[in-house]
């Protein structure tokens, strides 16, 4: 069964563009979902935050890096302070920043890779943890990726940060169960969210874009997930484009 998310406080990071602004509009205009938003691209961020204002949700902008622990601990005082609580946080932020093979990738820039995929992720739950443990109940939902299941040459620092994130958040699950908090993995296969030039060294994708995965599909899926009602939880979402095979099947 699902329940309407209205009155509930969302947390969701990497809302600049692609999968991150579509999850935050989708729970503004659904449910007027109360958001913490954060993203990196002052300019973008705000214009997510007034799209989702304007279906009348309440929401605080953080403007932050998701590597810096700050970042986080302001995110968790705007819920507090605005709401006393936060159900769901939806850690986004991610990306692949160079595609090369191994000789070429410095360790300046894979160290980049794992802060922005991996400890981004662990300092967002490490931070949000103790609140949902005291309320006795929320969701995390940490965004993973095909990289995981299915191997391109140039994509292994990424491949394995991700790698990483899954490994992370299937413990964590264990880890937060027995408190009445989900965790769960989000999984896209090839986007059109212009992720890939986002990195410098990815070669162009020949795919049909009209069926490649939209950030509608995701966004349409967190919301469900999300909109379980409390006792259910789902552990990985995984939807893959029908533009390229990354099932690994």
């Amino acid at each position: 069964m699902a329940e309407s998310l209205s009155g509930k406080v969302a947390v969701i990071s990497g809302v600049g563009s692609g999968f991150g602004k579509a999850t935050a509009e989708k729970f503004a205009a659904e449910d007027q979902v109360n958001l913490v938003l954060i993203d990196f691209n002052k300019d973008a961020l705000d214009a997510t935050v007034e799209a989702c204002r304007a279906y009348g949700s309440q929401v605080v902008a953080i403007p932050g890096d998701v590597t810096k622990l700050d970042t986080h601990e302001k995110a968790l005082a705007a819920c507090l302070d605005n709401w006393d609580r936060v159900d769901f946080l939806i850690n986004y932020a991610g990306g692949a920043l160079k595609v090369a093979p191994i000789e070429e990738m410095d360790d300046e820039i894979n160290q980049k890779i794992m802060d922005l995929n991996l400890t981004s992720a662990v300092m967002s739950c490490r931070t949000f943890t103790p609140q949902f443990k005291k309320q006795k109940f929320g969701k995390i939902l940490n965004v993973s990726s095909a990289c995981d299941r299915r191997s391109w040459p140039g994509w292994s620092i990424y491949s394995a940060a991700k790698a990483a994130v899954n490994a992370f958040t299937r413990c964590l699950y264990t880890e937060l169960r027995p408190h009445g908090i989900c965790v769960g993995l989000v999984v896209p296969g090839g986007s059109n969210t212009g992720f890939q030039n986002a990195a410098t060294g990815v070669e162009d994708f020949e795919w049909d874009e009209a069926l490649a995965v939209r950030p509608e599909h995701f966004a349409d899926m967190v919301y469900q997930t999300c909109a379980l009602t409390m006792g259910g939880c789902v552990t990985e979402v995984v939807v893959y484009g029908l533009a390229q095979d990354v099932s690994g099947y």
